[in-house]
């Protein structure tokens, strides 16, 4: 017996944009086929029909092939969108391919979009059962496992209310709990920790590691750089829809590291409302020397601001972000939850959170900057490598040389003296 548990060949999907469908009634699905032969005769006469057509259609995928063994942990990462996404709701049967086929031996579980199937009027309790059996579990698996989502979500005390009363993190919580927990022999998941704090997030991706330990294979898309490295052996590397590089983790991470220096940077960033989460980030902008940019000289001056927006009033709108390498090495990061914060008058709807990190001793190279909003006790919102920034060489000692990059990330203003 083949030790493949995934199989793809071909894999190709294209959608249609710039149209919606609109709904039809019985009487239009009949009108419809009462007309159909005369419109295709009409379509053989248009020639530029077919031509509008491809116009307006995208490949999300194009021609993927791979093949993935029994207990391998394997991570897929990408700009977004590069059809991460895609694969996995194909790989679960979301969504059918266009073109090719894949081919699954197991029992799949995904953790694509956290919290589809809740009822937000239906208690915490209730909706384990109900989210549980909407993704496979049966009543029995779900009773023996119970006490361990309910431990692992940490929201006991709340387990009788109703969801719609929870905050987006407790909500977050409890259908990765939920999910986690099915025990699949294939574990498809997405970048699934939109919210939460950074100590579950530990907890999540621990969970993961562990069931990767059981044997089970799993499928893991993540920008989150050092988790891919940490957790998976082997990875994909998707650009525009197409698989570019099927090798190590390491190899990998490089790759699309250095990928990613090559491309245009800009000096800001605009971002959708997420499904859940209030307040939200709308946009950020890097200033270098008080002026919008992505490249900041050696000895330069960084800020950061970041616009954001709120459903309910906000008391005490918290910002935090991280500096990164693009290989996900961290290297300095700031709070307004830990220092001294803004002042507002509430109720706050929206604002611009602006944080001026004066001259930042960074040596020459790309730099990722990753996002978080929230309030003192939760992040609600969290965008990972949101927007980056390149340090650019500069005599900034006027000795007419500059330190080589390698030595390290950071270079420190200091003064010698001999005595």
């Amino acid at each position: 017996m083949s030790d493949v548990v995934i199989r793809a060949e071909g894999l190709s999907k294209q959608y249609r944009i710039g149209e919606r469908q609109k709904y039809k009634a019985l009487r239009d699905t009949l009108t419809d086929a009462l007309y159909s032969p005369f419109r295709m005769a009409r379509s053989l006469v248009t020639a530029s029909e077919s031509k509008t057509k491809e116009e307006t259609t995208i490949w999300a995928l194009k021609d993927v092939s791979f093949e993935i063994k029994q207990g391998e942990v394997v991570g897929v990462i990408g700009r977004n969108g590069a059809g991460k996404s895609t694969l996995l709701k194909i790989l679960s049967r979301i969504t059918e391919p266009t073109e090719g086929f894949v081919d699954l031996h197991g029992r799949v579980g995904s953790l694509l979009e956290v919290g589809t199937g809740f009822h937000p009027e239906l208690t915490g309790r209730e909706n384990v059962y109900l989210n549980g059996s909407i993704i496979g579990m049966k009543k029995r698996e779900i009773d023996r496992k119970f006490d361990e989502i309910v431990d692992f979500a940490e929201i006991e005390q709340f387990l009788d209310t109703p969801v719609k009363y929870y905050s987006s993190g407790m909500y977050m919580r409890l259908a990765f709990a939920v999910a986690a927990h099915l025990e699949p022999e294939i574990l498809i998941v997405d970048e699934v920790l939109a919210v939460g704090d950074a100590a579950f997030q530990k907890k999540c991706l621990g969970k993961m590691g562990s069931v990767a330990k059981e044997g089970r294979t799993v499928v893991f898309v993540s920008h989150n750089l050092p988790a891919i490295r940490s957790l998976c052996r082997k990875c994909f590397v998707l650009e525009q829809g197409k698989l570019i590089l099927s090798s190590g983790a390491d190899e990998c991470v490089a790759y699309y590291a250095d990928s990613s220096r090559s491309s245009n940077l800009l000096a800001s960033a605009k971002f959708p409302k997420p499904a859940s989460g209030s307040p939200w980030i709308k946009s950020v902008v890097i200033f270098c020397n008080s002026a919008p940019s992505a490249e900041l000289p050696m000895g330069g001056v960084l800020a950061i601001a970041v616009q954001f927006e709120s459903e309910s009033p906000a008391h005490q709108p918290c910002l935090g972000f991280i500096v990164s390498t693009q290989a996900g090495e961290r290297i300095l990061c700031a709070n307004n939850g830990f220092q001294a914060s803004p002042s507002y008058s509430p109720p706050v709807y929206e604002g611009t959170i602006y944080c001026d990190l004066g001259i930042v001793p960074l040596m020459a190279n790309r730099y990722v900057v990753s996002l978080y909003l929230g309030g003192p006790l939760e992040n609600t919102h969290i965008i990972e490598n949101a927007i980056a920034f390149e340090v650019i060489e500069h005599d900034c000692w006027g000795q007419g040389q500059v330190p080589p990059a390698k030595v390290s990330h950071l270079w420190w203003p200091t003064t010698f003296q001999f005595q």
